[in-house]
């Protein structure tokens, strides 16, 4: 699991795997964000990593997003929910790219 801070309490990673949840965890993360569709191939199913993350008290959020159509929508709704979001947040997708590019969106400066 390889992980990209992006501001001082959010980062982003590529898929994760509901193995990867005690070390997400013990990283103190707070929140975890999957931007990724569950229809993409090689996806874990959200509700998989969204039961282990309960199970270990990380709140989670499924808001997915399409690679390389990021809408006007998709930027409102992640915006209003890291505005709610208790941090740090972990956002993740394919790459960890997606993620990136939609928090570049929501905040250019960073």
């Amino acid at each position: 699991m390889e992980i990209r801070q992006i501001t001082e309490g959010i980062a982003v990673a590529g898929q994760l795997s509901t193995a990867d949840i005690p070390a997400v965890a013990a990283m103190g993360i707070r929140t975890l964000i999957s931007n990724r569709p569950d229809s993409e191939s090689g996806t874990v199913p959200h509700e998989e990593i969204e039961a282990a993350a309960r199970s270990a008290g990380i709140a989670f959020h499924y808001l997915p997003v399409v690679s390389g159509s990021i809408t006007p929508d998709n930027v409102a709704d992640m915006a209003a929910l890291l505005n709610r979001a208790e941090q740090p947040v972990l956002a993740y997708c394919r790459s960890g790219m997606r993620c990136a590019n939609l928090l570049q969106l929501i905040n250019p400066q960073h």
